[in-house]
């Protein structure tokens, strides 16, 4: 018998386009960045992997950062897209739609529809 299905995988290989999808709406903070994504419905991203994301996202440049003083703690590292973020986003959303419409149609052929 199995263990069931593990979402974590899925997750795992689409926060990437997630985040880039979040800031293409305009520049955030990290915490921000995560509080959009669980209002989205991922509730089971955690927060360490948004940020880890951002990093790794901000190395290869695919964002900017600037960070904002703040007279109430810490100072906040806000994230846009840079040029290359959005054509590699604009990439993304093309293969996310080719995949997941391949996808559909298998789960579909799966259950007789």
């Amino acid at each position: 018998m199995g263990t069931g299905f593990d979402a974590s995988q899925l997750l795992k290989g689409s926060l990437d386009l997630a985040v880039l999808a979040v800031l293409a709406d305009g520049e955030d903070y990290g915490y921000g960045i995560a509080r959009r994504i669980w209002d989205a419905g991922l509730a089971d991203v955690r927060e360490a992997s948004v940020y880890g994301t951002l990093n790794r996202l901000f190395r290869a440049g695919l964002l900017v950062t600037r960070v904002e003083p703040s007279a109430n703690g810490p100072h906040r590292k806000y994230y846009a897209l840079s040029s290359a973020g959005a054509a590699y986003l604009a990439d993304g959303r093309l293969a996310w739609t080719t995949t997941t419409t391949a996808i559909d149609h298998l789960l579909g052929s799966a259950t007789g529809e």
